[in-house]
C-alpha cells in the first residue's frame, strides 16, 4: 500500500469535497487504503426513530456503499470492505489487531475502502473503532509513514496552505489544530499530511 488517506465525519457529508476527492482519486497511480466512519446522516437516520448505536452502524455501512458508487463513476477500482468482516479488524480487550495478511490476497489493481466497524471478540459484536485508532494500526501494519488527513479549513481548496510535507498534531500549535484538523482525528499518534480533495 503506497497511502492510508481518512474519510472523516465532518468531510463524509459534504458533496462538493467527495466529488473533488474522487476526481483527485482517480489521477492516482498508486493504491492505497481509505477508511472512513460515519458522517451527518446517522442523524438523520435516528430521526427516523432509529436508536443511536443502529443508526451509526447502518450509516457507516450505506456509506461505504455509497462511496463505492461514487468512485465508480470516476472510473476507480474499489474493494469495498466492513472492518469486522472475516474478522479483518477487531477488539480484544481495547487492543486493535488487524489482520493484513486478508489485504495482501486481494487484487492488487483496486483501492481498499475500509469502514471502521470492528469485531468487538468480548461480546462478539461489531462497534464503530475511533479513526485515529484504527488508522495507526493499519498504517503501522503496512508501514505507511504518515496518514493522510484532510484540511478542516473549507478554504483549503482554494487558498493554497503552506504546510509541511509531514507533521505531527502534537507538536502543531493548538489554533492551528483547531482550525484545520478535524476533531475526530486529533488524537493520531503519528505523522500526518494534511491535504485538501484538489491536492490530494
Amino acid at each position: 500500500m503506497d497511502f492510508l488517506a481518512i474519510l472523516d465525519y465532518e468531510h463524509l457529508d459534504n458533496g462538493v469535497f467527495l466529488s473533488s476527492f474522487a476526481k483527485s482519486l482517480s489521477r492516482k497511480k498508486k493504491r492505497g487504503i481509505i477508511i472512513h466512519g460515519d458522517s451527518q446522516h446517522t442523524e438523520r437516520i435516528i430521526q427516523t426513530g432509529v436508536m443511536r448505536k443502529d443508526a451509526e452502524i447502518r450509516a457507516i455501512k450505506e456509506l461505504n456503499h455509497r462511496l463505492v458508487a461514487l468512485f465508480a463513476d470516476e472510473g476507480i477500482s474499489t474493494i469495498a470492505l466492513n472492518g469486522f468482516q472475516k474478522s479483518l479488524l477487531t477488539i480484544d480487550n481495547d487492543t486493535v489487531q488487524f489482520d493484513k495478511k486478508q489485504i495482501d490476497a486481494l487484487p492488487d489493481q483496486p483501492m481498499i475502502l475500509l469502514s471502521n466497524l470492528a469485531l468487538d471478540l468480548k461480546v462478539k459484536s461489531y462497534r464503530p473503532l475511533p479513526l485515529s485508532d484504527m488508522a495507526v494500526v493499519v498504517a503501522e501494519n503496512f508501514g505507511i509513514d504518515a496518514i493522510t488527513v484532510f484540511n478542516k479549513d473549507k478554504s483549503s481548496d482554494f487558498i493554497k496552505q503552506d504546510f509541511p510535507e509531514t507533521l505531527r498534531i502534537e507538536k502543531i500549535d493548538a489554533s492551528l489544530v483547531k482550525k484545520h484538523i478535524p476533531k475526530h482525528l486529533r488524537g493520531i499518534s503519528m505523522p500526518i499530511r494534511i491535504k485538501s480533495a484538489s491536492t490530494f
